[in-house]
């Protein structure tokens, strides 16, 4: 039964795309050319208006991928046929991860190759719109328009003395918990999913699983509830509480809200009884190889493709389980944005760039094609968890940004030499973790260590905004 539904999921997909695409024959009665697929189609799409002639069509773009495809024979994405579509090209600077923001600094310092685009990441708000890195987008973002309308709210948190500096195109879920249905049969404990489905799945029903997997253990059967280190910040944010908060473009400690204690004394919890499995699994196929632990926890790339279930496997996947004392639902969001380059001249480009990108990820049309394609890419993920991806990525939940990790390197960034995490990371995922002589920091323990530094940091940039014209 699933492999007809496979089947036919395929069928669709291939069906859709025909729909969509203008494949004509060339002049020379060669039935191999194909046109370039016609996307713009949709009234959404139709909407969006071309890149007027005499304006600068290419852009520039710096980032560690190509935004085109690497050959002919490699997909086109949605947003690039829409952008060539209405005139626009993009010719590709390529950075390497640990070199990329030097790099865009020294470009914009010596005015030469100076990048149009870069993608939205940690450091860019405000630390890096601080030192001149970025401009406003409310010239050719009008966030009260339909298009844009959604994501004001966001657009409102990454702003300073009333100009936005961020262009979010899309959110998606930081991390899903997987897991084996099987085991949960086996075990007689309560399904996850049925839970989700019934809006039980929260911290309460979590650890009752959790604690009963451990418990049913036999002899020195080694047995956890859950892997990954990504769990712990989306953990605590389901509270909707962050370490640092943007009370309205002054940025404040938060390491006193009780909220974020309550979480904090969860996760010391969970591993002072042996629940969390500090093994790093590269993705789940790995980590349930490894049979021991019940949940694993990451975002949908490490439990896609050749990490992520067959069709034999009888998998499942549940968001973050809710905080039981919050009415609200919060996805800690991995946010699809763009900054707006100091010093680029290309407005048409870039605003049409910015548009195409959104209708990519709203337009109906477009999503619905982007299900069946990955529901045809990854067999052993069926609709219904395909649809709890999309239900934790969307509206009905709250997206939340700790602006912690975008204040400063010294608050943010790890050692990745030493594997010592920075002070952000730290009050996230450390207190978990035992220490050399096996002992856990209590929450009260964290703050003391890490308080004094977070407030230095943003006393520094407090300062700075006070000063931004």
């Amino acid at each position: 039964m699933k492999n007809t539904k496979r089947i036919g999921s395929a069928i669709v997909a291939l069906l859709m795309t025909l729909a969509i695409s203008g494949c004509t024959t060339g002049g020379d009665g060669d039935s191999s050319h194909v046109d370039k697929v016609k996307v713009n189609s949709t009234d959404s799409a139709k909407s969006i208006e071309a890149i007027p002639d005499g304006a600068q069509k290419e852009l520039i773009w710096m980032g560690t991928y190509d935004l085109n495809p690497a050959d002919e024979n490699s997909e086109k994405t949605v947003e690039m046929h829409l952008f060539e579509d209405k005139g626009g090209s993009i010719k590709w600077t390529k950075v390497f991860d640990a070199e990329k923001f030097d790099k865009l600094a020294a470009a914009i310092t010596s005015g030469k190759d100076v990048p149009d685009i870069f993608q939205y990441e940690w450091l860019a708000f405000p630390s890096q719109v601080l030192t001149g890195m970025y401009q406003s987008v409310d010239e050719i973002v009008d966030f009260n328009s339909d298009l844009w309308k959604d994501v004001k709210p966001t657009a409102d948190q990454f702003s300073l003395k009333g100009k936005h500096y961020v262009a979010p195109i899309t959110f998606s879920v930081g991390t899903l918990m997987m897991y084996n249905k099987d085991i949960i049969d086996n075990e007689g404990l309560d399904d996850p999913y049925e839970l989700y489905t019934k809006d039980e799945w929260n911290w309460d029903t979590w650890y009752d699983i959790m604690s009963s997997f451990k418990a049913n253990a036999s002899g020195d059967e080694e047995r956890y509830g859950i892997a990954a280190r990504w769990f712990a910040p989306q953990l605590v944010q389901q509270t909707g509480q962050t370490m640092v908060i943007n009370d309205d473009g002054v940025f404040k400690n938060n390491l006193n809200n009780p909220d974020i204690e309550r979480a904090e004394n969860l996760l010391y919890n969970l591993g002072k009884e042996g629940l969390v499995d500090l093994t790093y699994y590269n993705n789940a196929k790995s980590c349930f190889t490894a049979g021991t632990t019940l949940f694993y926890n990451m975002g949908d790339w490490a439990m896609t493709g050749t990490g992520g279930p067959t069709e034999s496997d009888n998998w499942k996947v549940v968001p973050i389980p809710a905080d039981p004392q919050s009415n609200e639902k919060y996805m800690s969001s991995n946010m699809l944005a763009y900054m707006w380059v100091k010093g680029s001249t290309a407005k048409e480009a870039v605003k049409c760039w910015f548009e195409c990108s959104r209708v990519s990820k709203t337009d109906e049309t477009y999503q619905q094609t982007a299900k069946e394609k990955f529901l045809s890419d990854n067999p052993g993920w069926d609709e219904e968890m395909y649809q709890v991806k999309v239900d934790a990525s969307s509206s009905e939940y709250k997206p939340v940004f700790d602006f912690g990790y975008g204040i400063s390197s010294t608050l943010a960034s790890d050692d990745s030499a030493t594997g010592t995490n920075a002070p952000m990371s730290a009050l996230y995922e450390d207190i978990f973790k035992p220490d050399d002589s096996g002992a856990q920091k209590t929450w009260t323990a964290m703050k003391n260590m890490y308080s004094g530094t977070i407030d230095s940091e943003l006393k520094k940039i407090n300062e700075k905004i006070k000063k931004l014209k």
